[in-house]
């Protein structure tokens, strides 16, 4: 009597490589998503260097003066001192943009914003914006640790010099986060 090969896979078989299957894409999708933050992140702090390195660069060409204030946008003319060419003017993080800040304790002056609050001085700094100006309702935050708490006025910025914050309209602890160049001591950091 010949004895009859069952190579068949069954039910429960079948159902067990598929549950391993899922775990594994389940394992996967969370390492990949853990690597685009981590992307994001580097992306962005290696952009705000090369823009920061502009400024400076900027500064050599126009009598060591930083350019002016802009609302939402970067000061025209920045772009010939780029390195790198970002994908001007956005930033990485989806509908986020860079914005030049400058800010002064001095309502008098011209060329900057006012800074509402202590503590005073100058302030310059690039950020990266994630709400349209004068549209609250168009804000898109990344799903980050860091930008739990942001709201229209919130912002991940690069100090360029002075006592640098989210918004020159709102105090020093208003949630926002450095990202690098001189960060205040007590400012939060993206990380």
């Amino acid at each position: 009597m010949a004895k009859k090969s069952n190579l068949a896979f069954t039910l429960i078989e079948l159902l067990v490589v598929i549950a391993i299957i899922g775990l594994l894409a389940s394992i996967s999708f969370l390492a990949i998503k853990e690597a685009y933050r981590v992307v994001y992140f580097n992306k962005s702090k290696a952009e705000l260097r090369s823009i920061a390195q502009a400024i400076h660069l900027y500064m050599l060409d126009h009598n060591f003066d930083y350019p002016p204030d802009v609302v939402r946008d970067m000061p025209s003319g920045l772009e010939e001192y780029l390195t790198s060419n970002p994908r001007w003017p956005k930033a990485p993080w989806a509908d986020s943009f860079y914005d030049w800040d400058y800010w002064d304790s001095d309502p008098g002056n011209p060329d900057a914003g006012s800074l509402s609050f202590p503590p005073e001085g100058e302030v310059y700094q690039i950020s990266i914006r994630f709400c349209k100006y004068d549209q609250p309702e168009t804000c898109r935050f990344p799903d980050e640790e860091w930008a739990a708490d942001f709201d229209y006025w919130s912002s991940a910025y690069w100090c360029v010099s002075g006592p640098c914050r989210a918004h020159g309209s709102k105090p020093f602890d208003h949630p926002g986060c450095c990202i690098g160049g001189g960060c205040q001591p007590g400012a939060v950091l993206c990380q």
